[in-house]
């Protein structure tokens, strides 16, 4: 698939920061169109102390749940480990692994933080802009606050960062921890939401997350095994 890469990327920062500040107004958090997600893809990254970097994307059909495509990458990243920033040392290698896709996913789901970011422009954000693709991020850790929701499956309580509503906690098992859902770009929460749910028939985590991190492990496995990126 055809992927808009930037022609360079910020090597501080301060300069990370001040693109996702330059980049937030353009974020789009609503439906332009009826959805119509006939495959959702997960994308997961994963990276080493030694600054290897992997990517994998998995593409599934949004019915069936079968995998329709798989794509890797490999990559190197000297940007610092800064909370916050995280998709900087990301990016550029996930980048990779979607133009290696022969199809072009309907929907992106990310094992990140869209709107619920400190920023208000997390990883989620950064590649639905890039792609112009609908986006949302899945994240098992949070940002923010918010109330326990209902011990039942679909329940879900609002996400709030210094009181703006940046997302929902919400329960994809019953008396599970919640998962975070926000929206990256091109769909509202209400529809992020209803494709998580049916994305987690069994387990906590979208089966677009659990597969893209279970290639994303071995692929680091085999760097660590063969010392070689």
């Amino acid at each position: 698939m055809k992927v808009a890469k930037p022609d360079s990327w910020p090597t501080s920062p301060e300069a990370a920061a001040a693109l996702q500040d330059l980049l937030r107004p353009q974020v789009i958090a609503a439906n332009p169109r009826p959805p119509d997600f006939r495959t959702v893809a997960g994308l997961d990254s994963a990276y080493d102390d030694d600054g290897n970097v992997v990517a994998a994307v998995v593409v599934l059909d949004a019915t069936t749940l079968e995998t329709v495509e798989v794509a890797t990458a490999q990559g190197h990243t000297d940007f610092p480990y800064v909370p916050g920033l995280l998709a900087f040392r990301e990016l550029p290698t996930t980048l990779d692994a979607l133009e290696n896709l022969t199809v072009t996913p309907d929907l992106l789901i990310c094992d990140s933080q869209g709107l619920a970011h400190p920023r208000r422009f997390g990883f989620a954000c950064h590649i639905g802009l890039l792609t112009g693709i609908p986006t949302l991020g899945v994240a098992k850790n949070v940002w923010g606050d918010y109330e326990e929701p209902g011990r039942e499956r679909g329940s879900s309580s609002v996400l709030t960062i210094d009181g703006d509503p940046v997302g929902r906690a919400l329960r994809t098992r019953t008396d599970v921890k919640p998962v975070f859902v926000s929206i990256g770009h091109l769909i509202d929460l209400e529809t992020a939401c209803a494709q998580v749910l049916s994305l987690t028939p069994e387990f906590r985590q979208p089966e677009t997350t659990r597969r893209a991190d279970r290639m994303c492990r071995d692929l680091l496995r085999d760097i660590a095994a063969t010392g070689t990126a």
